[in-house]
């Protein structure tokens, strides 16, 4: 519809169409289509239940591009992924770093930066990464996004902040080294900041700045307080994954249960308990006309019925006023259980039962076909 008939639509009405329409192909799991049975027909809700929704909004960012291809959810890749990019990439430079700076600058990033120029070419890499994010190559986002993290894990690996810090009389270098370490994991959270959005408010408060929006990246943060360290993201545990996917099973079976269960009037009401038919022969059905009606003063859902059985007459009242009118029953034909004992109401005596059926559209007022006659039985 969208792709097709609305921008026809709009082009017949002389309105502008739209430029593009931004869609994906098709999902499948460990290169197959979704199944049921093997448990990777995977409901939204159900992953939610065993795995951070921002795994997968990754994962898909890291594979997505602007072409209609199709994605694959490989489970075991899926979990690489996470677990190297996000968890040993990403999150491992502020662990890293966090422990010196509170140790070595009580907490205070030093005054100054050691590496201008490597902060520099990180902030400088924002424009070509925003131009892939805008033209929906997200996927070479993220590898421009991971091969800064590399960068910065490089320089860390290289500098050694954990052997100078047993050195006497380097602490000073040291908290530069982090200082430096935690300017480039803010840097890489600006960027992954759309991708995994709670990530990145985490990495918000533990940075201690106001916003991570995609202008800040320019501030270089010196003599800045952090704030303690916290885990930001933990590792994708095989043991949840199969959860996910027993789970997806099980909805299965509780689908199928559905599915085998009886829907409509016989599930809300089902079949009384069975009868003899010398029971059911002692309720007498006669064919009626409705020769009178009327609204009952006081009762909102009753009518009074004056019934017509070709020799006599009875005083029937009927919960079906908001089905009918009274105009609109007067000399119709309908049935009623003429045997049953009289029932003394608040607005008189009701000498039998016109017989109806109801839902929650309405209520149904049962009709004979024509030729019945008032007074006939109904067998």
């Amino acid at each position: 519809f969208h792709a097709l008939f609305w921008p026809a639509m709009l082009h017949g009405a002389d309105l502008r169409t739209p430029t593009a329409v931004n869609c994906h192909g098709f999902l499948t799991v460990d290169g197959a289509k979704m199944s049921k049975s093997r448990g990777t027909f995977i409901k939204a809700a159900t992953y939610a239940e065993h795995l951070n929704p921002e795994y997968l909004r990754y994962y898909f960012a890291a594979k997505l591009t602007s072409k209609v291809d199709d994605l694959d959810l490989n489970l075991e890749d899926f979990a690489a992924r996470v677990n190297s990019d996000l968890v040993g990439k990403v999150v491992n430079i502020a662990s890293r770093c966090a422990g010196f700076v509170k140790k070595l600058g009580g907490g205070t990033l030093s005054e100054h930066c050691a590496e201008p120029q490597m902060v520099a070419r990180f902030i400088a890499a924002g424009d070509d990464i925003a131009a892939d994010f805008e033209a929906r190559e997200f996927s070479r986002a993220i590898r421009k996004i991971m091969e800064l993290a590399d960068e910065a894990n490089a320089y860390i690996a290289e500098k050694e902040p954990w052997a100078l810090a047993k050195q006497g009389g380097r602490d000073q270098e040291v908290l530069e080294i982090c200082s430096v370490g935690i300017n480039l994991f803010r840097q890489l959270m600006v960027y992954l900041a759309p991708v995994v959005p709670t990530m990145a408010e985490q990495a918000r408060e533990f940075i201690n700045i106001d916003t991570l929006d995609w202008e800040s990246r320019g501030n270089v943060l010196v003599n800045h307080p952090i704030n303690k360290f916290k885990p930001l993201m933990t590792r994708v545990e095989r043991d949840k994954i199969d959860a996910m996917i027993d789970a997806s099973k099980e909805d299965l079976v509780e689908e199928q249960k559905l599915k085998n269960t009886p829907k409509g009037p016989l599930a809300d009401e089902p079949i009384a308990d069975e009868i003899s038919f010398d029971e059911f022969a002692k309720v007498d059905l006669r064919i009626a006309r409705i020769a009178k009606a009327q609204y009952v003063e006081g009762a909102d859902k009753l009518l009074q019925l004056t019934l017509d059985l070709g020799g006599e007459t009875r005083n029937v009242f009927s919960g079906i006023r908001s089905a009918y009118s009274p105009e609109a029953l007067e000399g119709r034909l309908t049935v009623m259980v003429a045997n049953l004992a009289p029932r003394k109401m608040r607005f008189g005596v009701s000498e039998g039962m016109v017989l109806a059926s109801a839902n929650k559209e309405g209520i149904y007022l049962l009709s004979p076909d024509a030729g019945a006659e008032p007074g006939q039985r109904v067998t």
